[in-house]
């Protein structure tokens, strides 16, 4: 395994699954049906580009939800190429940061996917606005799916990247399913610790979890005594004072602001369920990413909040294609859309889906 900067990364980038045909009529007739539902305009937070060809798709997870994804392929290719589904961050749209890592990675030579998760953005999924452990991972392996069913994808060179909380998942993915052969988790959140833990692990004992707990069990029995559903409260504030940590100024520059607001964002304009954290407090993700024999790489900013996740990840991590990268000087958020080592991609990609 190796370490490096954004700068080193620079010079190193440089040098240097099958499908069955009814399962394949079956997410295309899904998609035929669905697509029509999806907002055909272009309502990103980036430009779109000349230089690759896009469309909306849908397609379904194993637990029968349908999943609304943006579908980026290079305007010209005679051979099968590899392809990359990408989805994060937590709380995010597909039109915000994965479209732009998905656009950015298709003008470089791959077929990429960007999707909404289960149970939010333009996906479907009841209630809204929660997220799960299990379900969300496997949105990832649906993900892969969809795409081996395309006629011009290389079933055996397959990746994903997952972004913020959606590293962790990714990382989950990666270790459940071995088509995925190289994964890159950006700015992580292990999203299970910091459900269980809180930040930084400061409220890692059993005190704390079970009056985690109890406050959300409490407002389930209210809601099935009364028939109701009771609204999470937002993440973020409408105004900051200025006192707040650095992390939530940054979080509340991207999301909040045009830089990155998006009316079907939970983080811009939403708030998660309140009950969401239940499942994430009680199934740790990342019990198995010790197994992960495919390539893997952690990008995390120098001056990220979440950066413990990463680091503490790639010690876990194992075999010689392993690969931390620490960007200098970047905030958690810069790598939503202004630091993105997208050379570094490239090569990692390029290198190990051959």
């Amino acid at each position: 395994m190796k370490t490096m900067t954004f700068m080193s990364a620079t010079v190193v980038a440089v040098c240097s699954l099958l499908s069955c045909a009814t399962d394949t009529v079956n997410q295309k007739t899904d998609d035929k049906m669905e697509k029509s539902n999806l907002t055909q305009k272009w309502d990103k937070k980036f430009p779109q580009s000349d230089n690759v060809n896009h469309r909306k798709v849908t397609f379904k997870n194993r637990y029968g939800i349908t999943l609304a994804a943006d579908l980026y392929e290079p305007e010209i290719s005679e051979r099968k190429l590899a392809a990359i589904a990408v989805s994060g961050p937590f709380g995010a749209v597909k039109e915000q940061v994965s479209g732009l890592y998905a656009q950015t990675m298709a003008e470089r030579g791959f077929i990429t996917l960007a999707f909404d998760p289960s149970y939010t953005g333009e996906s479907g999924g009841e209630p809204r606005n929660t997220a799960s452990p299990d379900i969300n991972t496997e949105d990832f392996s649906a993900a892969v799916d969809f795409l081996i069913s395309l006629p011009g994808v290389d079933a055996e060179r397959i990746g994903i990247i997952g972004i913020c909380g959606f590293g962790g998942m990714g990382l989950n993915a990666a270790a459940m399913d071995t088509r995925i052969k190289a994964t890159v988790a950006s700015t992580m959140y292990d999203m299970s610790r910091v459900n269980a833990n809180g930040y930084f692990d400061a409220d890692n004992n059993a005190e704390a979890r079970r009056n985690k707990r109890m406050a959300m069990n409490a407002i389930r029995t209210r809601d099935a005594q009364t028939g109701t559903v009771t609204s999470g409260t937002p993440g973020l504030p409408d105004t900051i004072k200025g006192d707040e940590p650095q992390f939530v100024k940054d979080y509340f520059d991207y999301y909040k602001t045009d830089r990155g607001f998006h009316p079907r964002s939970i983080n811009s304009n939403g708030a998660w369920s309140p009950t969401m954290e239940l499942s994430f407090i009680n199934m740790p993700q990342l019990s198995y990413i010790s197994e992960i024999d495919n390539a893997v790489l952690l990008v995390h900013g120098e001056n990220a909040h979440s950066r413990y996740f990463s680091e503490d990840v790639y010690k876990r991590l194992t075999g010689d294609n392993k690969e931390l990268l620490i960007v200098p000087g970047a905030s958690h958020t810069d790598l939503y859309d202004r630091t993105i080592p997208f050379d570094k991609l490239e090569a990692f990609f390029g290198e190990n889906l051959k």
